[in-house]
């Protein structure tokens, strides 16, 4: 127990004094916890700046998003836990006026303001999770992806506060027991936990696209955007797309074409 302790004070004092860039937490992450940085494979797709675009034309229904929740929760281990006040949800749906809430108007499109949209994290290039939380359990890689650490999270619930679009669940409870079919690929998390996308940054690694844009059947874009001739680029080029409480200057990676 002590040395545990000694190990927390450790990462703790590190993050305190600033050193909290993605690499540095990756390299004592591996130390203090034992666990190896993800290796990425031969076919691993690689982007200097991630980025979606939900087409929100493709989307009549709920049936219509409900392939992609299921897809990420699948994978990823999110619990059914039957309980809306500690419900984990990594991609959900969300009415236009709660996911948009800054540019409503009372003559708002019919076919907008009965859309359904998902929503998820943002990837914010500027993320107000990654300052405030304490043991840098959350960061920005390089690549633009929020990630999240689960065993750095101490349950503080920082980022969750500081989080303007409601991204980030906590384990009130284990969530383990509440698993239908657990994927071992994936690691589960334990009470006291907090979680939300990582933008499938598992299956990137190894040149697989993310499930839920797998799943969307062409409704999600994913791609560079900081490559001019990505498809994710050439679509918003080619659309006018609004981004969630863009006004906050936090900087959403998440795109929506309406």
């Amino acid at each position: 127990m002590e040395r545990s302790r000694r190990e927390f004070l450790k990462i703790a004092g590190i993050s305190a004094v600033g050193l909290g860039t993605a690499p540095a937490v990756k390299v004592f992450a591996a130390e203090v916890l034992g666990q190896p940085e993800m290796r990425l494979g031969k076919d691993a797709l690689m982007a200097k700046h991630w980025g979606l675009v939900i087409d929100t034309r493709k989307l009549k229904t709920s049936e219509d998003i409900k392939p992609m929740v299921q897809a990420c929760h699948k994978i990823h281990n999110v619990p059914e836990l039957g309980n809306k006040n500690h419900e984990i949800k990594w991609i959900w749906e969300e009415a236009y006026h709660n996911a948009f809430p800054t540019m409503e108007n009372k003559y708002l499109d019919e076919r907008v303001e009965n859309t359904p949209f998902p929503v998820l994290c943002n990837h914010c290039e500027n993320p107000p999770c990654v300052r405030v939380c304490p043991t840098k359990a959350t960061f920005k890689r390089e690549d633009g992806i929020v990630e999240m650490d689960f065993h750095r999270c101490i349950g503080c619930r920082f980022c969750m506060a500081a989080c303007p679009y409601g991204s980030r669940s906590f384990n009130f409870r284990d969530p383990r027991p509440f698993i239908a079919e657990t994927n071992k690929k994936f690691p589960t998390r334990m009470k006291g936990v907090v979680e939300k996308c990582n933008f499938c940054e598992e299956r990137l690694a190894v040149g697989q696209m993310p499930a839920c844009v797998e799943a969307s059947n062409g409704a999600l874009i994913f791609g560079d955007l900081e490559d001019p001739h990505s498809k994710i680029r050439e679509v918003l080029k080619e659309n006018f797309t609004i981004r969630r409480k863009q006004t906050l200057g936090t900087g959403p990676s998440v795109y929506y074409i309406v």
